[in-house]
């Protein structure tokens, strides 16, 4: 469960960039004071010094961390310093609630701190409920019922176009590690028999709702039953918002959830299919991995399977970014660009993404960024050993996973039954960010790969 105020880690993550600002200073002011603090700020105080004695050839990869850790130390040293050393300080846990509090004090909250630019057609009211730290999962999931009927309306194909009927449940479930994780099913209209199930892994900056909302009607009106979960940390479950702690438990709890939705009455017997979109392609073949044979096909779109060597950072950055994530996990010091532009090739579709407002779109937390690098690392020296039937779809243009990564991959699974699909011009969002008749093309072409599938089962 969630814990705001009892975990010295969490308040040290907060404020202790500051120190980069000036160590010395900050080391020798806590120096004989409380020795937790004291230890994990000389080890960020030598990790700073590493920087002056590093080569010509690798100091604008370290300035880059720095500069990073500068920013935001910057926006912090102004704020008080409150750390939970002292009994008297230590607050109790608050228990996690799923309740929503009223829009006025929503506002209030939201109202102290301006965290994101404003959704333009959107009222004060809303703008506001948008704008508050969703570092945690009661404000992630308020914000999401303020929104989800405005969502629905949107004017994108997958909305618009979205077919009728189509039964639907959604349902927080506690998983073995105490978390709460937020699931979603889709089912045919009531009547029509179920040929297959298929069990979605969404992408980083994403969630199991959304745009997904309007794939997964699409694929349960063919006669599947779609179900869908937020991973801890992302959505509306609960955790630390964009934080991965380690993508081989976060693949576990995948496992642990689908294992579960399989064993449905209702579901035994029929064909199992996954599906991983982005970053959900890599926690889609590490699931593999674990259980080489618990699928009857794998769908993978642009998957995030290899980091491509001309943005792999070199080692010296690796070493020094693994250094830190164990100082301070949590931070936010690996900067991201606003890829909206790189991921929708429509325009019109592109100014709807912001309307996602329970995605992850901060900068990339540091053990995050060391865990999704070593997951790709394990990946791509074990693709020889996916062996499910498998779909790959890639955009052929997609600027944010390579469709080379796809096709090295293609090439190298030992699949017998493997089929590639590029498309033209796509980018990285094929499902969600193209024109409206290739968004259906890219659907229809699961769609036929699945009910194949199905009749060979």
């Amino acid at each position: 469960m969630e814990n705001q105020t009892d975990n010295p880690d969490k308040e040290f993550d907060t404020c202790s960039m500051c120190i980069f600002q000036n160590p010395k200073k900050a080391t020798s002011t806590l120096d004989g004071q409380n020795p937790y603090l004291y230890n994990k700020t000389r080890t960020i105080f030598n990790l700073s010094l590493l920087t002056q004695f590093h080569s010509n050839s690798e100091s604008s990869v370290l300035n880059f961390f720095l500069n990073s850790t500068m920013e935001l130390s910057q926006s912090l040293r102004f704020q008080q310093l409150e750390l939970p050393f002292c009994p008297q300080q230590l607050q109790q846990p608050q228990k996690p609630t799923f309740s929503v509090r009223r829009t006025s004090q929503v506002i209030v909250a939201a109202a102290k701190t301006k965290r994101r630019p404003p959704i333009e057609g959107v009222s004060e009211e809303l703008n506001l409920i948008a704008d508050q730290s969703l570092d945690f999962a009661p404000a992630r999931r308020r914000v999401r019922s303020a929104f989800v009927e405005l969502q629905q309306q949107l004017d994108h194909c997958l909305f618009k176009l979205a077919p009728t009927g189509i039964r639907t449940e959604e349902w927080y479930e506690i998983n073995s590690r105490g978390i709460g994780i937020f699931c979603k099913s889709w089912k045919p209209r009531e009547g029509v028999p179920i040929k297959g199930v298929l069990c979605f892994c969404h992408g980083y900056g994403d969630t199991c709702v959304f745009f997904f909302e309007g794939i997964a009607k699409q694929i349960a009106a063919a006669g599947y039953a779609v179900y869908a979960m937020d991973y801890p940390g992302f959505g509306l479950s609960e955790g630390l918002h964009g934080f991965i702690p380690s993508f081989d438990q976060l693949a576990d709890d995948v496992i642990e959830q689908y294992t579960k939705i399989k064993a449905k009455p209702e579901l035994k017997g029929l064909p199992h299919f996954i599906l991983g979109q982005s970053m959900g392609g890599a926690v889609t073949l590490k699931v593999h991995f674990k259980q080489p044979y618990a699928w009857d096909g794998i769908v993978l779109v642009a998957p995030m399977c290899k980091i491509a060597e001309d943005v792999t950072p070199p080692p010296a950055a690796q070493k020094i970014l693994t250094l830190m994530s164990r100082v301070v996990p949590k931070a936010k010091l690996v900067p991201q660009k606003d890829l909206a532009e790189l991921a929708f090739r429509d325009e019109r579709k592109r100014k709807l993404a912001v309307y996602n407002v329970t995605c992850y779109n901060g900068p990339v937390r540091l053990k995050t960024a060391v865990e999704l690098l070593n997951a790709t690392k394990e990946i791509e020296m074990q693709v020889d050993k996916v062996s499910s039937p498998l779909l790959i779809l890639h955009g052929a243009a997609d600027k944010v996973t390579d469709p080379l990564v796809s096709q090295f991959l293609y090439e190298k699974a030992s699949s017998k039954d493997k089929s590639l699909k590029l498309y033209p011009d796509g980018f990285h969002c094929i499902l969600e960010g193209e024109p409206d008749d290739r968004i259906f093309s890219v659907l229809e072409d699961i769609i036929t790969w699945l009910d194949h599938r199905c009749l060979l089962k």
